[in-house]
């Protein structure tokens, strides 16, 4: 699926959404999510590579999102053409910030929040319901106890 999702984001696209031309960018940035670190992306830069594209895993310090910005615009700046800058999960709101940069071609949110410019995480956190939970009757709840 995010293999497909890249390599959507790949080909340029007209107005209608049909294919306008070839692939024009061959690099991708990887920016993992807060619960994690580079190498959770190991199997898709296998994948990505074996379809002749550049793939790079960022390894943010998750010290603030300043911090985890600018370990992936360090990243960009190695990247020789168009890249497209792919985030999980925290990392939606690192690549919002960080894809600015000229070089990023394409912004790929992986079950990844994708912030207005400017919004900050919590508040766009806040916009979404937290997990209910279950009353303490449930036997499920029971169970989790």
């Amino acid at each position: 699926m995010l293999i497909a999702g890249v390599a959507t984001s790949l080909v340029g696209r007209s107005s209608k959404g049909q294919a306008a031309s070839t692939v024009s960018a061959r690099n991708v940035v990887l920016v993992h999510g807060a619960y994690a670190d580079g190498s959770c992306w190991s199997e898709v830069i296998g994948r990505l590579q074996r379809v002749g594209l550049k793939a790079t895993a960022v390894q943010n310090p998750l010290t603030s999102l300043a911090d985890d910005v600018a370990a992936t615009r360090r990243i960009l700046a190695l990247q020789e053409g168009p890249t497209v800058l792919v985030g999980h999960s925290w990392a939606g709101t690192v690549i919002s910030e960080a894809g600015v940069d000229p070089k990023v071609s394409a912004l790929v949110y992986v079950a990844a929040r994708a912030p207005d410019a400017g919004e900050d995480y919590a508040a766009l956190a806040a916009k979404f319901p937290r997990h209910r939970q279950m009353p303490a009757s449930s036997s499920r709840a029971a169970s989790l106890n």
